[in-house]
């Protein structure tokens, strides 16, 4: 079977890329603006000026206050994040860069394939671990990177290792690890923040957040505030959850099969691919959780390794990655 749709699959992600950049900046300050009409109703809820455009004046001060802030400091971070994450992957992950000279197996299996296909020769990370993995990231020439596990190096052949890297490299070229990048970084300070407003708002109700509240008027209201924060947390969490399944529909599974034939057409043997695929799946270390910041980037999500049962299709259904044995079957067919 031979690679098509390359410079496709580029256009689709680069846009999916656009479109999570230009939807991040709006959530937020959507998400400000509902939190600051929280804030403006359990602080006007029980005084006795209480009306629907006092609160709503309230909020409105409230946000013209805030937003700048919120959209500077999660403006800087979500840059650091960004422009940083190659640093961060190498820190989560424990990898080192790897020269010729350490592992001249690795390092001349990548640059033949980089050869073959006519793309740049990538950074190359390994990650000293008995662990099975490889996994590809970088947003731009400067920072691509593949790296790959002692664990999985010992492990397969070189045909069978060339077939993994392969697969690593076609992330690269398809622009799936920008994706990813965005994807993780995006998910990653909605988390942050669901977790803040969660905060400031349980100690609002814990301390007083109303302006002319007495405690027996608290004590005397704590069902409804209850109520209300409740409220709020489900709200919050349905964002969250909202958001994860956007990054999974960013991040289909079916960019694991481009990546798949690809690597099978650079290594020129997908039943290599398929055998890799097959030792790392039933590998006991195969399977660990952790790095649960990065699980995304591997070649198999760690959850979805195994598991059977309602339990193991749950996860799978939601997983970023197809089922292994999917993989492997889609592999002996081409």
């Amino acid at each position: 079977m031979k690679y098509v749709g390359l410079y496709s699959q580029q256009r689709k992600n680069n846009l999916r890329s656009t479109l999570l950049l230009l939807l991040f900046p709006t959530v937020i300050v959507a998400l400000v603006l509902a939190f600051c009409f929280i804030l403006a109703y359990l602080e006007t809820q029980d005084s006795y000026y209480y009306s629907q455009s006092a609160m709503t004046n309230l909020a409105m001060d409230h946000f013209i206050s805030i937003v700048p802030w919120a959209v500077a400091v999660v403006g800087i971070w979500f840059a650091i994040a960004y422009f940083a994450n190659t640093g961060m992957i190498r820190h989560a992950t424990n990898a080192k860069p790897l020269e010729r000279k350490e592992n001249p197996r690795v390092y001349n299996i990548v640059e033949n394939l980089t050869m073959t296909c006519g793309m740049d020769m990538p950074q190359i990370n390994i990650i000293d671990s008995p662990e099975l993995n490889a996994f590809a990231s970088g947003i731009d020439r400067k920072s691509y990177t593949v790296t790959v596990t002692t664990g999985l190096c010992d492990m397969l052949d070189d045909d069978e290792l060339a077939g993994v890297v392969g697969h690593e490299l076609t992330h690269i070229r398809n622009r799936d690890t920008r994706l990813l990048i965005v994807s993780i970084v995006f998910v990653g300070i909605m988390a942050a923040l669901m977790s803040i407003a969660l905060r400031i708002v349980w100690n609002m109700f814990l301390f007083g957040g109303g302006r002319s509240r007495s405690r027996s008027s608290r004590d005397s209201n704590g069902g409804p505030a209850i109520i209300v924060i409740f409220l709020i947390a489900a709200v919050l969490a349905a964002i969250g959850y909202f958001f994860t399944l956007l990054t999974r529909f960013a991040i289909s599974r079916k960019r694991e099969y481009m990546a798949d034939a690809g690597g099978a057409e650079l290594c020129g043997n997908p039943l290599a691919l398929a055998s890799a695929l097959r030792k790392i799946s039933e590998a006991p270390l195969a399977a660990r959780d952790g790095h649960e910041d990065v699980q995304q980037l591997f070649i198999i999500q760690p959850l979805a390794v195994k598991g059977g049962g309602v339990g193991g299709w749950f996860r799978n259904l939601f997983s970023t990655h197809p089922s292994t044995e999917s993989r492997i079957a889609f592999l002996e067919q081409l």
